[in-house]
């Protein structure tokens, strides 16, 4: 499946999260984002160096200042399950208002068309690196990395396309 990219809608699909009562939920991705600017941003995997050091605090940190631009969701998707999602949001100290969503069979990720494939390196199909600013279902901007590259997807970017 092609990529996908500005002008298209995203696909609805089902991801998973551990909500505020620590009791594991299904989600809608449509639920999530239906009337709503959002942003949903991929990384290849939890506890990873560049998506723990660089990508996932670029949206904590700037998290309010997304708000302030009319983000209502940071809608963070990696190819892991639920249980080490739950286990990466509590390794930061503050999460502030970024989601962390398990697509644990990376079904969400292959709707989007942007699975890498990585079993040579033993780690099976994940994610590209990617961000999405998705107004109302459909995709504003679409910063998709090039393999291993942390120069297009993060906060940063996002805020200079609002």
């Amino acid at each position: 499946m092609a990529p996908i990219k500005v002008g298209d809608s995203i696909p609805d699909g089902t991801l998973a999260h551990f909500d505020e009562k620590d009791e594991m939920q299904q989600v809608s991705v449509h639920s999530l984002a239906a009337g709503k600017k959002v942003v949903i941003f991929g990384v290849p995997g939890a506890f990873t160096p560049t998506c723990s050091m660089k990508h996932v605090p670029s949206f904590i940190e700037k998290s309010e200042e997304l708000k302030s631009k009319g983000v209502e969701e940071l809608l963070l998707i990696s190819v892991n399950d639920p249980f080490v999602m739950k286990a990466w949001k509590k390794s930061y100290q503050e999460t502030k208002n970024v989601k962390f969503l398990a697509d644990g069979s990376a079904t969400y990720t292959r709707a989007l068309g942007l699975e890498l494939d990585l079993a040579e390196k033993g780690l099976g199909v994940r994610s590209r690196r990617f961000a999405l600013l998705v107004d109302n279902l459909k995709v504003v901007v679409a910063n998709v990395e090039e393999g291993g590259e942390f120069t297009v997807s993060g906060a940063d970017e996002i805020l200079a396309a609002l």
